[in-house]
């Protein structure tokens, strides 16, 4: 039978809890080296099989199986010290392929020891792939232009990152967006003869962009630019994986490509264009990895696809149709992860009802249809405001949903999260960590993935969300106040303990501001910030320096200091409409 007071992160496929328990001296130095590897006992690859009862025994299909086994040892001994369970366990991961994408590019750089400390927490929680999804925070040699603010990644970081993954089961795959979100790079005069478009245009959503963002896929020039970098980039690798992005790619067919797309279809060019890439990567003795929302738009393109490439299926709301997308590459015999996401991306704490659903989701149609991999992705759109913390839980919850999805269903993630990650021994960070997730479903502020405008901390000058209301709103307060409050119960046992309740203050403070500025903007008619009376104008500048000081000193705390101008602008800039002075 299964005991609901053994507590696993992820929970195994199998458990098996006799009565008693027995004692088992095991320190630390024990731990690391109990077990052994027998791929005939243990048919599954990655998989092991723990018994306890009298003594420990510990044997696994292969290294990664072993080191798994013992993260599950460790994890009895965290709950019940020297006296452990009497527990047969046999387990394996239905996903062969784990993953979290983290985003680097939008506009937070983390540093070394970030890393470091973030593939220590993803080895726990058996998550074997690591992406850092780069646009330009990479240091290519003789392209200082295009990184020269952002604190760039360096080649010796990444190999040593690279290095600190391998150790712990965790492979590091190289991520460069390849064909759009490069506009980076395409507004700088040194690379906008490689631009599809070098006037504005029109997304699909109606938004007028000035700035191009992809790279024009009938120019040779743009293949080489892309190889050079390919060249510096992937040896700092020993992933034998490659992603290489080319996701919305809104503005092909507004400017040099147009004649083309006219002629051939805007889905061929872009396949044809992918289809050079894809030579490229091969010839760096790489999978190619590539988002495939784009193909998705004209799926008569997908049998065009090589076998050996690797799509990602992405889509971050909770009803987002992974059954319905995942068939279709299904059926033409292309490999491919599920991709849904943390929820963490404009929503400052998150939406934690959404993250929950959505990779559920993922992760149940990815086995129907037979997904390789699944991979969690963690964006940063629109300045990166959320802090790192938050995210511990979506994370974790993509861990436990691509090891196990039937086991770990009935999880009490709050609980195992203050218990092997917070190791919060009154259990309180989960909970607020989770109840500050539902904020913005408590206020009804559109903040999940929205146009940027919609942001109400953004679109100070824009008309007002529909749907708010001044009850949604101090609703939505007192909920923020009241998640927040038992922090100053916790008792977390971790070195970056003191971080993480600065962060989720931090995280509760700039919610509280954009519930106050649109409440001050519905008592007046919903006019703009700069219309808003003075005192009131004044309040709320005084109670935005105490936001910006708070970003700034968690955004050091993590992160390098390039790209933290760029993401505060905006609140600069309503700074200015509060009839104060941007911060320097």
């Amino acid at each position: 039978m299964i005991d609901d007071s053994i507590l696993l992160l992820p929970m195994p496929q199998t458990m098996t809890h006799c009565q008693g328990h027995v004692g088992v001296d095991m320190p630390a130095a024990a731990l690391a080296q109990v077990g052994h590897i027998d791929a005939a006992a243990v048919a599954q690859s990655q998989g092991y099989r723990l018994t306890i009862d009298g003594d420990v025994t510990l044997v696994a299909h292969d290294a990664a199986g072993l080191f798994y086994g013992r993260k599950t040892l460790g994890q009895l001994i965290a709950q019940f010290g020297a006296k452990l369970p009497r527990v047969r366990i046999e387990d394996w991961p239905d996903y062969p392929r784990r993953g979290v994408m983290l985003d680097v590019s939008r506009d937070k750089v983390p540093t070394l020891a970030t890393l470091r400390r973030l593939v220590d927490k993803l080895a726990d929680w058996k998550i074997n792939q690591l992406q850092l999804y780069t646009e330009h925070t990479f240091a290519f040699a003789g392209h200082e232009a295009a990184w020269r603010d952002a604190s760039p990644i360096t080649p010796a970081e990444m190999r040593h990152l690279d290095d600190y993954c391998r150790q712990r089961f965790v492979e590091l795959v190289p991520n460069q967006n390849s064909f759009g979100h490069m506009g980076r790079w395409l507004k700088l005069p040194e690379y906008r003869h490689l631009a599809e478009t070098s006037r504005p245009w029109r997304d699909p959503w109606g938004t007028i962009w000035d700035e191009p963002m992809s790279l024009c896929p009938t120019d040779p020039a743009c293949l080489n630019f892309l190889a050079g970098l390919y060249d510096q980039l992937l040896p700092c690798f020993s992933s034998r994986m490659f992603s290489v992005g080319c996701d919305e790619t809104w503005d092909v067919g507004e400017g040099r490509s147009k004649h083309a797309c006219e002629q051939r279809g805007a889905g061929q060019v872009y396949l044809d264009f992918l289809l050079k890439i894809y030579e490229l990567v091969k010839q760096r003795n790489r999978t190619m990895m590539f988002w495939g929302d784009i193909v998705l738009k004209h799926p008569q393109l997908i049998r065009q696809l090589p076998k050996d490439v690797v799509a990602l299926v992405w889509g971050y709301c909770a009803d987002y149709p992974f059954d319905e997308k995942t068939a279709m590459f299904e059926a033409a015999g292309v490999p491919f992860y599920v991709c849904p996401g943390t929820s963490m991306g404009n929503a400052i704490a998150g939406q934690i009802d959404n993250a929950l659903v959505n990779i559920t989701s993922a992760a149940t149609a990815g086995l129907k249809h037979g997904a390789i991999g699944l991979l969690n992705t963690e964006w940063g759109d629109n300045g990166h405001w959320q802090p790192l913390a938050p995210a511990y839980l979506p994370m974790a919850w993509g861990a436990a949903m691509s090891w196990a999805p039937t086991a770990n269903r009935a999880l009490d993630l709050c609980a195992a999260m203050d218990l092997h990650c917070f190791a919060d021994q009154a259990g309180v960070t989960a909970r607020v960590i989770h109840n500050l997730g539902l904020a913005c479903r408590k206020t009804k502020l559109p903040l999940l993935n929205q146009i940027r405008h919609d942001h109400p901390l953004v679109g100070y000058d824009e008309p007002l969300p529909h749907g708010l209301t001044s009850g949604t709103l101090e609703e939505g307060r007192a909920w923020i106040k009241q998640a927040v409050a038992p922090l100053a119960d916790a008792r977390m046992r971790i070195d970056e303990s003191a971080l993480i309740i600065d962060e989720l203050r931090y995280a509760a403070l700039m919610l509280e501001h954009a519930c106050q500025l649109s409440l001050a903007r519905l008592r007046h008619d919903g006019v703009t910030a700069e219309a808003l009376p003075a005192a009131t104008r004044k309040t709320l500048a005084e109670h935005l320096g105490s936001v910006l000081e708070a970003h700034r000193a968690v955004w050091l705390a993590r992160n390098r200091e390039g790209g933290w101008i760029d993401s505060v602008r905006p609140l600069h800039q309503l700074a200015l409409a509060y009839g104060g002075q941007a911060a320097t």
